[in-house]
């Protein structure tokens, strides 16, 4: 297929050559010829056996202290394609307590870059791209940012203890959440997603969050 040409995805669509991968045409599904380009990147909450305490530092899920943030400013596009929340809980205290993780979207603004917390690294799913992610990503909130709207509940797991006996030696069933979508959505900027978990006790966790992003130029001119 030399010489081959496509349209792109501009606002003005415009012919592009095709491109070649592994002595062929590139005609890999649209997930691995973003992560070929560099459009690929993970965020790690937590490192190695430290995880963090949800629910604002403490207990309850806390709207204004969120575990982790990816914000999306203006003019970028990012598409979730796994995030992977686990929660580890800790004994029961009595009888009816629970624990929750959330994953969720503020469709119409970004991280206003307040409150008390941890800058987190994307590192790109391509090894050798060094170039900077064009969201930043903060997790471990201990003091409060601006309140995310949360437009979008992607997805949420709740578990509640079941106490037949003695609360202090009973134990929870597992606690996790992976979200695989089939169709992740188009989040534009400027937006952000964010996750929390937490329960009536101190639930800590660890969260892979990856995501394409992109210029929302690529899909301002396909709707209708």
């Amino acid at each position: 297929m030399l010489g081959g040409k496509a349209k792109n995805y501009a606002a003005t669509p415009v012919l592009e050559d095709l491109r070649s991968f592994d002595g062929a045409a590139l005609g890999h599904d649209w997930l691995d010829a973003a992560i070929a380009r560099g459009l690929g990147w993970i965020v790690n909450i937590g490192a190695f056996s430290t995880p963090i305490t949800g629910g604002g530092n403490g207990t309850i899920l806390d709207l204004d202290q969120p575990e982790g943030i990816i914000s999306v400013p203006a003019g970028i596009t990012i598409r979730p394609i796994r995030v992977h929340l686990h929660g580890q809980t800790p004994l029961l205290a009595t009888d009816a307590d629970e624990s929750e993780l959330l994953i969720a979207v503020d469709r119409t603004a970004k991280w206003a870059v307040d409150g008390t917390y941890t800058l987190e690294t994307p590192y790109n799913l391509r090894t050798d791209f060094t170039e900077a992610c064009p969201c930043q990503a903060a997790s471990a909130f201990t003091a409060d940012t601006t309140d995310p709207v949360l437009d979008i509940e992607l997805a949420r797991s709740v578990i509640v203890g079941d106490v037949q006996g003695t609360p202090a030696t009973a134990l929870w069933t597992k606690n996790e959440l992976l979200y695989e979508p089939k169709t992740p959505p188009f989040i534009v900027g400027p937006a952000m997603l964010v996750v929390y978990w937490g329960g009536t006790v101190a639930t800590t966790g660890f969260a892979e969050i990856c995501f394409v992003a992109f210029p929302s130029s690529k899909i301002s001119g396909l709707h209708s």
